[in-house]
């Protein structure tokens, strides 16, 4: 059995408080360190079932310097030897290496390194033969799928175009490799196969279907797969198909409920478009409108956001009630992928935003919004905001702060007003380590500029959130009192980062943030 083994001698606690449990406030403690703090240490160990008996990994490098991203044995019915991805503190350069389960010793076969940081994703999987592995990069500018050798001598390159890849599965015969691509179009997905002789890339997912995000669960042997296909106008319908050929076997959920309520609303489709920003740069970016919009009048703009790198908002995939319900009110609601994001539009795309996370995509989301101001004279340029959560929070203080002329209501749910509290992981990986960029740290975290707040501000947090802590939330309450800033405020004493726990949390929030914006944001034309 091999395992990890954490040390967490020296890790700094952070403390949640549950004040509503009982009869006494009830605190719990646990390692996190943040930015520039000290790392657990983390070795791996081998038990033999037979004599209990531990052989440790020699790993090489400070244990609390790098990070063992992944451990598994190296091929299938393979008990001898561990394959063990190591990052280091900065996460730039990873380290494949192969472990003997006996003695421990290690032999590097694959170094992957990057001028900003590399990925780490789970797609290692092994041939039947234990000879070789499938390995995705993006050192040729674009996440692709390769075949290394087991000694890394070798690689071959399987997907050669100009795309971004995710790989999905590789079958039990080892003679495919399935992965979703969306080679026109970011915001849709469609399956694709290849050969791991690097032959026969083909889409698997009908040409019929021109738009939707598409997912599969895949069987081992690759015959078949579970379907899941929605858009942006339409819910998910989940099939049971064959592969190669996609045939439909079975319906396994139509949806048909959902769908008759869906056509009953009436809802205004979905629209994809780009803007283009300052230095020809162009976002992609979607709009949902009321449906019976008067062009001759001015509607209210609130711009839904995330825009750090751990994810996408313009993905034609079914989603956002609360947004329709918003533009059936009178709002017109808009996203924007701005430089940075985990767009499918290769690597230089997603490293933009290198050390400048709350810094350069609050500027791409703010020049997204003067340009739709410019062009669709029908949004109003007095009644524009923001909303986001997580790190779309973080974005929303920022852009209220920072362009406190451009946008005039935010409303923050569990944001990370100072980027020197979170964790190290996360934080070192897009921005480095506070000690070494300092002024990055400072002109990214929205707490440094609440003295230009001048319009609607609601922030909001779970007191119970484990990973944007609530800490950070009183943070800014405190840096805005201090600058006599006027402000609304929610907390959910039971409320962790999603905000679910309690009874009729979730249902509360959003009535909460629909009723501010109604105030202080009203809908409808002028």
């Amino acid at each position: 059995i091999a395992y990890w083994q954490f040390d967490e001698t020296g890790v700094r606690r952070q403390t949640l408080v549950d004040n509503v449990s009982a009869l006494y406030p009830k605190v719990t403690r646990f390692g996190y360190p943040k930015g520039g703090q000290q790392n657990s240490s983390c070795r791996i160990g081998v038990v033999e079932v037979e004599t209990a008996e531990t052989t440790w990994i020699k790993v090489p490098g400070d244990p609390r310097e790098n990070y063992l991203a992944r451990m598994e044995w190296a091929g299938p019915k393979n008990s001898d030897q561990l394959v063990i991805q190591q990052l280091n503190r900065a996460q730039n350069k990873k380290l494949v290496m192969i472990a003997e389960r006996r003695g421990g010793a290690v032999t590097t076969v694959l170094t992957e390194k990057d001028s900003t940081w590399v990925v780490v994703n789970n797609d290692l999987n092994w041939t039947p033969d234990g000879k070789s592995f499938t390995w995705t990069s993006e050192r040729d500018g674009w996440e692709q799928l390769y075949r290394i050798s087991r000694d890394g001598t070798k690689t071959t390159k399987l997907t050669t175009d100009n795309f971004d890849i995710d790989l999905l599965h590789v079958d039990t015969s080892g003679l495919w490799a399935y992965f979703l691509a969306s080679p026109q179009n970011p915001a849709h997905r469609y399956l694709y196969r290849v050969g791991l002789d690097g032959e026969g890339l083909r889409r698997l997912t009908p040409e019929s279907e021109r738009r939707g995000t598409h997912s599969y669960r895949i069987s081992p042997s690759g015959d078949f797969a579970v379907w899941t296909r929605s858009d942006a106008d339409t819910p998910s319908i989940t099939r049971l198909v064959s592969l190669p050929d996609h045939a439909v076997i079975k319906t396994l959920e139509g949806n048909l409920e959902l769908h008759a309520k869906i056509r009953a609303l009436n809802l205004a489709p979905v629209e994809f478009f780009d803007v283009q920003i300052e230095e020809g740069v162009r976002l992609p970016a979607r709009c949902i409108h009321p449906r019976n919009l008067d062009r001759t009048r001015r509607y209210p703009l609130l711009v839904y956001v995330y825009g750090e790198p751990a994810g996408q908002v313009v993905r034609d995939s079914w989603g956002g009630l609360w947004h329709h319900m918003l533009a059936q009110q009178g709002y017109v609601v808009m996203s924007f992928d701005n430089r940075g994001s985990r767009s499918p539009l290769g690597r230089a795309w997603r490293r933009e935003a290198f050390q400048k996370i709350g810094i350069l995509p609050p500027k791409d989301q703010a020049s997204a919004v003067r340009t739709v101001l410019k062009e669709r004279p029908w949004l109003d340029a007095e009644r524009v905001g923001s909303w986001g959560w997580s790190g779309g929070g973080s974005m929303s203080l920022n852009a209220i702060f920072k362009f406190p002329d451009l946008y005039h209501t935010a409303i923050a749910v569990a944001s990370v007003p100072d980027q020197r509290h979170y964790d190290t992981i996360y934080q070192e990986r897009y921005m480095g380590l506070p000690s070494e960029n300092r002024k990055a740290f400072r002109e990214g975290s929205p707490i440094n500029f609440v003295e230009n707040l001048k319009g609607n501000l609601l922030i909001i947090h779970g007191a119970a959130d484990d990973n944007c802590h609530y800490q950070t939330y009183l943070r800014l309450v405190d840096r805005l009192i201090e600058h006599n800033k006027v402000f609304s405020m929610m907390t959910y004493p039971r409320g962790t980062h999603s905000i679910r726990e309690g009874k009729n949390a979730r249902r509360h929030l959003y009535e909460t943030m629909t009723r501010f914006l109604h105030e202080k944001m009203p809908p409808g034309p002028r």
